[in-house]
C-alpha cells in the first residue's frame, strides 16, 4: 500500500496542472452552456421548434447529443452532452498513455519495476490515479448544473455520466498501450477508437425513430455500439436512466482488466501488436532531416486530410437544406448566424463548417510540433543534432513540415466543399466561399502551430499538454462561445473567430494582420530562443 501511496502522490504532483486545465475547462463547458442556452433559447416554444427540424435534418445528429424532451435542462443536455464526455476522454486517454507506455518508452518504468515496486503496481497506480481524476471531474460537472438550478437526480446523472464515459477511454488507453510499441501509437489508436466511437454514436441517433412530438429520437442499434451512445441514452434531466452509464464502468472494467492481464504474458519494452521492421538501409529521399520529419508527420497529416475532406464536403452540400430549414425556423437561422456572424445562411454553413476544419488544421501543426519534443524525449533527436544539423534548422523543419500539414488540411476541405457544390446552382459562389475560408483558417491555425514552438524552446515538458490546451479553448470559445452566451471579446481570442470569411461578394479580413504578426513573431521567437537551449530530458 505504501508504494502504491508513492506512486499515485508522484503522478498527482506531476500531472496536477494539465487535470486542473482539463477538469476546470470541462466544468466551465456545462457551466457557460447552461447560461448560454437558456439565454439563447430562452422558451420552450424555441427549443421545440429546433428539436422539430432536427429531426427533419438528422445530419445534425452527427455533431450532437440524443434529442429527449423540450425541457431547459434536457435540451442543454442534448447540446453539451458528447462534448462533456470528449472532454473526460481526452483527458484519460493521455493520462493513461503518459503513465504507461510513455514512461515505459523513457525508461522510468524500467527503474521502478526494479524496486519492490514491480511492473503492476504502477499500472494499478494510474488506473487509480485515472479514476479520481474522472470522478472530480463528475462531481464538478453535476456542481455546475446544480450551481445553475438544475434537479439534483439529473445534475448528479449529468455529472456521473461524464466520468462514466471518462473511464471507460481510460481502459481503452491502458488497452492500447499494452498493444502498440510507441507512446505515439498508443495515443493514435485510443483517439481513433473516440473519434470513431463519437460518429458511430452520431449515425446511430441520425438513423434513429423520432416521437410523434418530434421533440424526442430513439435512437438506433448502432448507438448502442458507442460509449458516447451509451452516455445519451442516460436521458439526464428526462427519463434520468442510469442503467446505459453502468454500461461505461463495465467497459472499463473489461478493458483495464485486459490490459493488466497483457502486461503479464509480454516483456518490458514489447508490445503485443509486433512494431514493422525497417529497411536495412534508408531510401536516397531520407538523406535529410526534413525528409525524416515528412516520414514522422505523414500518417496523421493523412488522416487530419481525411476528416477535413468530410467536414468541406458537408459545409457546401448541406447549404440548401439548412437555408429551408432557416426559412422554416428562425432558432435555426439565428444559432448560425451567432456562430459565424453572416447574414447569409448557406455562407454561414460554410464558415461554421471551416471553422471546424481550422481545428482539425490546428491539430496537424500542433501534432507535427510536437514530435519534435517526443524525439527530443526519446533520445532519438540528439543523434541527428551531433551531426552538423543545427538545433534551429532542425526544429525549422518541424515547423514548416507542420504548415505544409495546416496547408494540406485544409486544401482537403477545399476539396471536399467543390465536391459537395457539383450540381448546384450556386455551387460556383459556395466553392468561392469555402476557398476564402479555407485560406483564412490556414493562417489562423498556424498561430497554434508558432505558439507549440515557443512552448517547446521555452519549457519543453509542457509542450504536449500546453499545444493541445490551447487548441481545446480556443474552439471552445471560438465555435461555442457565441452559443454560451459568452462576451464577444472572449470570444476573440480565438484565432478561429477572427480568421478571414467570405462576406457577401467581399472578403472580411477580421483580424487578418494581427494573425499574420503573431505568426511571424511566434516563428521568430521561437527560432531565436531554439539558438540558446541545449536538448532537454524527458518529463
Amino acid at each position: 500500500m505504501n508504494r502504491l501511496t508513492t506512486l499515485l502522490t508522484q503522478r498527482l504532483r506531476r500531472d496536477w496542472l494539465q487535470l486542473t486545465l482539463w477538469i476546470g475547462g470541462t466544468m466551465a463547458l456545462a457551466f457557460a452552456g447552461l447560461s448560454g442556452a437558456a439565454n439563447t433559447y430562452g422558451t420552450e416554444q424555441e427549443r421545440t421548434a429546433l428539436l422539430a427540424t432536427v429531426m427533419a435534418n438528422p445530419v445534425i445528429l452527427l455533431f450532437r447529443g440524443l434529442p429527449s424532451g423540450p425541457g431547459e435542462q434536457a435540451f442543454i443536455v442534448f447540446l453539451l452532452m458528447p462534448f462533456l464526455v470528449m472532454m473526460a476522454a481526452f483527458m484519460s486517454s493521455f493520462l493513461a498513455v503518459r503513465h504507461t507506455r510513455g514512461d515505459e518508452e523513457a525508461g522510468r518504468l524500467e527503474l521502478v519495476a526494479a524496486t519492490r515496486a514491480g511492473r503492476a503496481v504502477p499500472t494499478v497506480a494510474t488506473v487509480v490515479h485515472g479514476v479520481l481524476a474522472n470522478v472530480l471531474l463528475g462531481i464538478l460537472v453535476a456542481a455546475a448544473f446544480l450551481a445553475g438550478g438544475s434537479p439534483a437526480e439529473g445534475s448528479w446523472l449529468a455529472g456521473f455520466t461524464a466520468a462514466c464515459g471518462g473511464l471507460t477511454f481510460l481502459g481503452v488507453a491502458l488497452l492500447a498501450a499494452q498493444l502498440m510499441r510507441t507512446s505515439r501509437g498508443a495515443n493514435s489508436l485510443a483517439v481513433w477508437v473516440l473519434v470513431v466511437s463519437f460518429f458511430v454514436a452520431g449515425i446511430g441517433n441520425a438513423a434513429g425513430t423520432p416521437s410523434d412530438d418530434l421533440t424526442h429520437m430513439e435512437s438506433s442499434w448502432l448507438t448502442w455500439l458507442s460509449p458516447f451512445g451509451w452516455a445519451e441514452n442516460t436521458r439526464a434531466f428526462d427519463e434520468n436512466l442510469w442503467w446505459p452509464a453502468l454500461l461505461c464502468l463495465a467497459a472499463f472494467v473489461v478493458f483495464a482488466g485486459a490490459a493488466l492481464a497483457l502486461q503479464t504474458v509480454r516483456d518490458l519494452g514489447a508490445s503485443i501488436v509486433p512494431e514493422r521492421r525497417g529497411r536495412a538501409a534508408a531510401r536516397p529521399a531520407l538523406s535529410s532531416t526534413t525528409a525524416l520529419v515528412t516520414r514522422l508527420a505523414s500518417g496523421s497529416t493523412i488522416g487530419w486530410m481525411a476528416g477535413a475532406f468530410f467536414a468541406g464536403a458537408l459545409s457546401t452540400s448541406l447549404g440548401s437544406v439548412v437555408n429551408e430549414m432557416g426559412s422554416d425556423n428562425p432558432a435555426v437561422a439565428d444559432m448560425l448566424k451567432a456562430l459565424s456572424a453572416e447574414a447569409d445562411l448557406e455562407q454561414a454553413v460554410v464558415v461554421v463548417f471551416f471553422t471546424m476544419v481550422g481545428l482539425l488544421a490546428a491539430c496537424a501543426g500542433v501534432q507535427t510540433v510536437a514530435r519534435a519534443r517526443q524525439e527530443e524525449a526519446h533520445g532519438t533527436a540528439e543523434p541527428v543534432l551531433a551531426t552538423p544539423v543545427e538545433r534551429v534548422r532542425w526544429l525549422a523543419d518541424f515547423v514548416v513540415i507542420g504548415f505544409i500539414a495546416i496547408v494540406l488540411t485544409c486544401a482537403a476541405a477545399f476539396l471536399g466543399a467543390w465536391a459537395g457544390a457539383a450540381g448546384l446552382d450556386n455551387g460556383a459562389d459556395l466553392t468561392s466561399d469555402a476557398f476564402v475560408a479555407a485560406w483564412g483558417q490556414v493562417v489562423a491555425a498556424s498561430v497554434f502551430l508558432v505558439l507549440t514552438a515557443v512552448v517547446f524552446t521555452i519549457a519543453p515538458r509542457w509542450t504536449i499538454p500546453l499545444g493541445w490546451t490551447l487548441v481545446t479553448a480556443a474552439i471552445v470559445f471560438g465555435l461555442f462561445g457565441p452559443l454560451l452566451g459568452l462576451p464577444e471579446w472572449v470570444t476573440n481570442l480565438s484565432p478561429f473567430s477572427v480568421a478571414p470569411v467570405p462576406s457577401g461578394n467581399e472578403v472580411d479580413l477580421r483580424g487578418l494582420w494581427w494573425l499574420l504578426l503573431a505568426v511571424a513573431v511566434g516563428a521568430a521567437a521561437s527560432f531565436t530562443l531554439m539558438r540558446r537551449r541545449e536538448l532537454a530530458s524527458a518529463g
